[in-house]
Protein backbone atom coordinates (compact mmCIF):
# COMPACT_ATOMS: atom_id res chain seq x y z
CA UNK A 1 0.00 0.00 0.00
CA UNK A 2 1.33 3.39 -1.03
CA UNK A 3 2.82 5.78 1.81
CA UNK A 4 1.27 9.46 2.18
CA UNK A 5 -2.25 8.55 3.24
CA UNK A 6 -4.23 11.78 3.76
CA UNK A 7 -7.98 11.80 5.25
CA UNK A 8 -11.07 9.89 4.26
CA UNK A 9 -11.84 8.64 0.71
CA UNK A 10 -14.96 10.26 -0.60
CA UNK A 11 -16.38 7.02 -0.18
CA UNK A 12 -16.10 6.99 4.04
CA UNK A 13 -17.00 10.53 5.18
CA UNK A 14 -17.18 11.69 8.26
CA UNK A 15 -21.03 11.16 8.56
CA UNK A 16 -20.31 7.07 7.82
CA UNK A 17 -18.17 7.17 10.57
CA UNK A 18 -20.78 8.69 12.93
CA UNK A 19 -23.12 6.33 11.51
CA UNK A 20 -20.01 3.71 12.87
CA UNK A 21 -19.15 4.90 16.05
CA UNK A 22 -23.04 5.06 16.95
CA UNK A 23 -23.40 1.28 16.04
CA UNK A 24 -20.25 0.33 18.40
CA UNK A 25 -22.35 2.87 20.84
CA UNK A 26 -25.29 0.60 21.13
CA UNK A 27 -23.38 -2.67 21.12
CA UNK A 28 -23.76 -4.73 23.82
CA UNK A 29 -20.87 -3.99 26.04
CA UNK A 30 -18.52 -6.87 27.52
CA UNK A 31 -17.55 -7.54 30.91
CA UNK A 32 -15.09 -5.75 33.24
CA UNK A 33 -12.08 -7.79 34.11
CA UNK A 34 -9.51 -10.39 32.76
CA UNK A 35 -8.63 -9.96 28.99
CA UNK A 36 -10.58 -9.23 25.91
CA UNK A 37 -11.37 -11.85 23.60
CA UNK A 38 -11.10 -10.67 19.36
CA UNK A 39 -11.21 -13.15 16.43
CA UNK A 40 -9.54 -10.98 13.83
CA UNK A 41 -10.97 -12.92 10.22
CA UNK A 42 -9.56 -12.14 7.01
CA UNK A 43 -10.13 -12.72 3.41
CA UNK A 44 -6.85 -13.81 2.18
CA UNK A 45 -7.88 -14.30 -1.35
CA UNK A 46 -5.59 -13.06 -4.99
CA UNK A 47 -7.63 -9.07 -4.58
CA UNK A 48 -6.15 -8.64 -1.70
CA UNK A 49 -3.08 -9.34 -1.98
CA UNK A 50 -2.40 -5.57 -2.85
CA UNK A 51 -3.32 -4.91 0.89
CA UNK A 52 -2.34 -7.78 3.13
CA UNK A 53 1.10 -5.78 4.17
CA UNK A 54 -1.11 -2.85 5.51
CA UNK A 55 -2.80 -5.71 7.38
CA UNK A 56 0.13 -6.64 9.06
CA UNK A 57 1.41 -3.35 9.69
CA UNK A 58 -2.38 -2.12 11.59
CA UNK A 59 -2.71 -5.04 13.33
CA UNK A 60 -0.68 -4.37 16.28
CA UNK A 61 -2.90 -1.17 17.35
CA UNK A 62 -5.19 -4.00 19.10
CA UNK A 63 -3.02 -5.27 21.32
CA UNK A 64 -1.05 -1.93 22.05
CA UNK A 65 -4.78 0.21 22.70
CA UNK A 66 -5.98 -2.86 25.35
CA UNK A 67 -2.99 -2.93 27.02
CA UNK A 68 -3.95 -0.68 30.30
CA UNK A 69 -7.35 -2.96 30.33
CA UNK A 70 -5.28 -6.02 31.39
CA UNK A 71 -4.43 -6.97 27.76
CA UNK A 72 -5.79 -8.78 24.38
CA UNK A 73 -6.51 -12.09 23.05
CA UNK A 74 -6.79 -12.29 19.37
CA UNK A 75 -7.01 -15.22 17.22
CA UNK A 76 -6.18 -15.19 13.44
CA UNK A 77 -9.05 -16.80 11.41
CA UNK A 78 -8.28 -16.57 7.22
CA UNK A 79 -9.57 -18.00 4.05
CA UNK A 80 -7.87 -18.35 0.67
CA UNK A 81 -8.09 -20.48 -2.31
CA UNK A 82 -10.91 -23.16 -3.20
CA UNK A 83 -11.54 -24.53 0.16
CA UNK A 84 -8.78 -23.44 3.25
CA UNK A 85 -9.97 -21.53 6.24
CA UNK A 86 -7.80 -21.79 9.50
CA UNK A 87 -8.13 -20.33 12.40
CA UNK A 88 -4.59 -19.89 14.48
CA UNK A 89 -4.39 -20.50 18.43
CA UNK A 90 -5.48 -17.65 20.54
CA UNK A 91 -2.57 -15.21 20.83
CA UNK A 92 -1.72 -12.25 23.51
CA UNK A 93 1.09 -10.53 21.78
CA UNK A 94 1.51 -8.47 18.36
CA UNK A 95 4.91 -10.15 17.63
CA UNK A 96 2.85 -13.52 17.48
CA UNK A 97 0.17 -12.36 15.32
CA UNK A 98 2.59 -10.14 13.29
CA UNK A 99 4.46 -13.41 12.33
CA UNK A 100 1.76 -15.27 11.48
CA UNK A 101 0.16 -12.67 9.18
CA UNK A 102 3.48 -12.41 6.75
CA UNK A 103 3.52 -15.93 6.58
CA UNK A 104 0.53 -16.29 4.91
CA UNK A 105 0.05 -15.49 1.24
CA UNK A 106 -3.07 -14.48 -0.39
CA UNK A 107 -4.31 -17.53 -2.70
CA UNK A 108 -7.00 -16.77 -5.73
CA UNK A 109 -10.87 -18.08 -5.18
CA UNK A 110 -14.28 -17.08 -3.33
CA UNK A 111 -14.91 -15.89 -0.13
CA UNK A 112 -15.59 -18.42 2.77
CA UNK A 113 -17.57 -16.32 4.85
CA UNK A 114 -19.63 -18.86 6.28
CA UNK A 115 -16.99 -20.35 7.77
CA UNK A 116 -15.66 -17.65 9.55
CA UNK A 117 -19.24 -17.34 11.01
CA UNK A 118 -19.71 -20.71 11.79
CA UNK A 119 -16.18 -20.99 13.33
CA UNK A 120 -16.77 -18.21 15.83
CA UNK A 121 -20.16 -19.43 16.90
CA UNK A 122 -18.39 -22.80 17.67
CA UNK A 123 -15.69 -21.02 19.51
CA UNK A 124 -17.64 -18.51 21.69
CA UNK A 125 -20.21 -21.44 22.78
CA UNK A 126 -16.41 -23.20 24.07
CA UNK A 127 -15.65 -19.92 25.85
CA UNK A 128 -17.01 -16.08 25.28
CA UNK A 129 -15.57 -14.17 22.51
CA UNK A 130 -15.94 -10.49 22.64
CA UNK A 131 -16.16 -9.53 19.31
CA UNK A 132 -15.38 -10.20 15.93
CA UNK A 133 -13.57 -8.61 13.24
CA UNK A 134 -13.73 -8.99 9.75
CA UNK A 135 -11.65 -7.08 6.81
CA UNK A 136 -12.60 -8.38 3.12
CA UNK A 137 -13.71 -6.84 0.21
CA UNK A 138 -16.64 -9.62 -1.44
CA UNK A 139 -19.09 -11.32 -1.03
CA UNK A 140 -20.04 -14.36 -3.13
CA UNK A 141 -22.51 -16.42 -0.98
CA UNK A 142 -26.07 -16.65 -0.41
CA UNK A 143 -26.81 -14.19 1.88
CA UNK A 144 -29.81 -15.58 3.80
CA UNK A 145 -27.26 -18.21 5.19
CA UNK A 146 -25.28 -15.35 6.43
CA UNK A 147 -27.43 -13.80 7.82
CA UNK A 148 -28.76 -16.28 10.01
CA UNK A 149 -25.26 -17.14 11.68
CA UNK A 150 -24.83 -13.05 12.13
CA UNK A 151 -28.06 -13.51 14.29
CA UNK A 152 -26.94 -16.20 15.93
CA UNK A 153 -24.04 -14.27 16.84
CA UNK A 154 -25.81 -11.29 18.02
CA UNK A 155 -27.59 -13.52 19.98
CA UNK A 156 -24.53 -14.87 21.70
CA UNK A 157 -23.52 -11.75 22.34
CA UNK A 158 -20.37 -11.45 19.49
CA UNK A 159 -20.78 -8.28 17.17
CA UNK A 160 -19.49 -8.28 14.03
CA UNK A 161 -17.35 -5.20 12.91
CA UNK A 162 -17.39 -5.72 9.27
CA UNK A 163 -14.57 -3.62 7.24
CA UNK A 164 -15.37 -3.04 3.68
CA UNK A 165 -12.30 -2.62 1.33
CA UNK A 166 -12.99 -1.13 -2.33
CA UNK A 167 -16.54 -0.33 -3.41
CA UNK A 168 -18.38 -3.64 -4.53
CA UNK A 169 -22.25 -2.68 -3.63
CA UNK A 170 -23.16 -6.49 -3.38
CA UNK A 171 -20.68 -6.73 -0.48
CA UNK A 172 -21.48 -3.48 0.72
CA UNK A 173 -24.70 -4.54 1.17
CA UNK A 174 -24.72 -8.05 2.14
CA UNK A 175 -21.56 -6.72 5.07
CA UNK A 176 -24.46 -4.01 6.32
CA UNK A 177 -27.11 -6.59 7.01
CA UNK A 178 -24.80 -9.18 8.79
CA UNK A 179 -23.17 -6.23 10.87
CA UNK A 180 -26.98 -4.97 11.89
CA UNK A 181 -27.93 -8.75 12.60
CA UNK A 182 -25.40 -8.92 15.07
CA UNK A 183 -25.51 -5.64 16.87
CA UNK A 184 -22.10 -4.81 15.32
CA UNK A 185 -21.04 -1.92 12.77
CA UNK A 186 -19.39 -1.84 8.99
CA UNK A 187 -17.38 0.61 7.64
CA UNK A 188 -16.24 0.95 4.12
CA UNK A 189 -12.02 2.05 3.53
CA UNK A 190 -10.00 2.45 0.78
CA UNK A 191 -6.28 2.48 0.75
CA UNK A 192 -6.32 6.12 1.19
CA UNK A 193 -8.00 5.65 4.89
CA UNK A 194 -5.51 2.73 6.33
CA UNK A 195 -4.58 4.91 9.30
CA UNK A 196 -8.48 5.22 10.34
CA UNK A 197 -8.64 1.82 9.69
CA UNK A 198 -5.97 0.89 12.41
CA UNK A 199 -7.57 3.72 14.32
CA UNK A 200 -10.99 2.23 14.38
CA UNK A 201 -9.59 -1.77 14.83
CA UNK A 202 -8.30 -0.26 18.26
CA UNK A 203 -11.11 1.55 19.24
CA UNK A 204 -13.47 -2.11 18.22
CA UNK A 205 -10.57 -3.82 20.80
CA UNK A 206 -11.04 -1.19 23.67
CA UNK A 207 -14.56 -1.27 23.07
CA UNK A 208 -14.41 -5.17 23.54
CA UNK A 209 -12.61 -5.54 26.46
CA UNK A 210 -13.54 -2.67 28.44
CA UNK A 211 -16.69 -0.95 26.73
CA UNK A 212 -17.69 3.09 26.75
CA UNK A 213 -15.71 3.67 29.56
CA UNK A 214 -12.52 2.28 28.54
CA UNK A 215 -13.21 3.51 25.07
CA UNK A 216 -13.41 6.79 26.55
CA UNK A 217 -10.21 6.62 28.51
CA UNK A 218 -8.42 5.44 25.63
CA UNK A 219 -9.23 8.35 23.37
CA UNK A 220 -8.23 11.21 25.77
CA UNK A 221 -5.08 9.29 26.24
CA UNK A 222 -4.40 9.14 22.45
CA UNK A 223 -6.04 12.44 21.76
CA UNK A 224 -5.93 13.69 17.80
CA UNK A 225 -8.14 11.53 15.73
CA UNK A 226 -8.99 9.04 18.00
CA UNK A 227 -9.90 11.42 20.67
CA UNK A 228 -12.21 13.25 18.15
CA UNK A 229 -14.16 10.03 17.32
CA UNK A 230 -14.64 8.60 20.43
CA UNK A 231 -16.01 12.05 21.38
CA UNK A 232 -18.84 11.12 19.14
CA UNK A 233 -19.73 8.42 21.09
CA UNK A 234 -22.48 8.97 24.12
CA UNK A 235 -24.23 7.05 26.46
Amino acid sequence: MSEGRKGLPAEAPSAEIDAFLEQLRQTPRAPAGGRGRLIFALDATASRESTWDCACRIQGEMFEATAALGGLEIQLVFYRGSSECKASQWMTAAADLHRLMRSVCCVGGKTQIERVLSHAIRETRARKANALVFVGDAMEEKVDRLCRLADELGLLGVPIFLFHEGHDRTAAAAFKQIANLSHGAYLSFDQSSADHLKELLGAVAVYAAGGYRALTAYGEKKGGEVLRLTALLRE
